[in-house]
């Protein structure tokens, strides 16, 4: 059953919403460094990116549900 995982992704989108719906152009501009490859990453960059990852991952769920007919 994925009730409650989805209820928890869910429930960690709309805390995302409040944080990013609070933050400043000067915010977005900041960097930091990535833990894994060490490069400095701007932070609106990285956002773009978690952005364009999530709409990939549900365009591939949906190819995988129309193939399978799900």
């Amino acid at each position: 059953d994925v009730t409650a995982p989805l209820a928890m992704l869910a429930g960690v989108h709309r805390c995302w919403v409040q944080l990013l719906r609070a933050m400043t152009p000067a915010d977005f501009a900041r960097s930091f460094n990535h833990p894994e490859t060490g490069n400095t990453v701007v932070l609106n960059d990285a956002l773009s990116y978690y952005a364009w990852h999530g709409r990939h991952h549900t365009s591939q769920i949906t190819w995988l549900r129309e193939q399978h007919g799900w």
